[in-house]
């Protein structure tokens, strides 16, 4: 495994298919492909968490999506982890797995909603995503790095998002 603090190899800016394939880590933090996009990898991420969302909802109960992100957490953390170190950038814009599982989670919690409930949580969400402000800022400040902490760190900040998205929508509700 590449050392992040070795300088004498430069940052990877974009990730490329060939370093996609690479790794299975790489495959995870990329979302299957979802952060190679040449715009907005965030926003590609997120849509492909909606779609992926769409199609195994059917087939999964609450429970079920609830071990889901558990476990997509836990494998996401070991994967932005290792990518990140690899790409030596602590928190790559490419890597979208944190916000893969993050809008999982949104969507989990604010089922059942039809397409405009979820539109306005996926514009709520990158918004708060993209700002980071408050909680996102510090979650981003305060774990960024490399190792387990920073990998932590990439998912925490898209957390704080999701649970500042779930107040607006619970606010809204009310």
């Amino acid at each position: 495994m590449p050392d992040p603090t070795n300088t004498a190899a430069p940052p990877l800016a974009r990730p490329t298919w060939r370093f996609l394939l690479a790794h299975p880590a790489h495959f995870i933090a990329l979302g299957g492909g979802a952060g190679l996009s040449r715009f907005a990898p965030g926003t590609a991420g997120t849509l492909w968490a909606w779609v992926a969302f769409l199609l195994l909802d059917p087939l999964l109960s609450a429970s079920d999506w609830g071990l889901l992100i558990l476990a997509a957490t836990l494998v996401g953390w070991w994967a932005c982890t290792v990518t990140a170190q690899h790409m030596r950038v602590a928190d790559s814009g490419h890597i979208v797995w944190d916000e893969v599982v993050a809008f999982w989670l949104v969507l989990w919690l604010i089922a059942p909603s039809g397409f405009w409930g979820q539109f306005i949580a996926f514009a709520l969400f990158r918004l708060f995503d993209a700002v980071k402000v408050g909680p996102m800022a510090w979650a981003d400040q305060t774990f960024k790095g490399f190792g387990p902490r920073g990998g932590f760190g990439i998912l925490l900040d898209d957390f704080a998002a999701a649970f500042c998205t779930l107040l607006v929508v619970a606010l809204w509700r009310y």
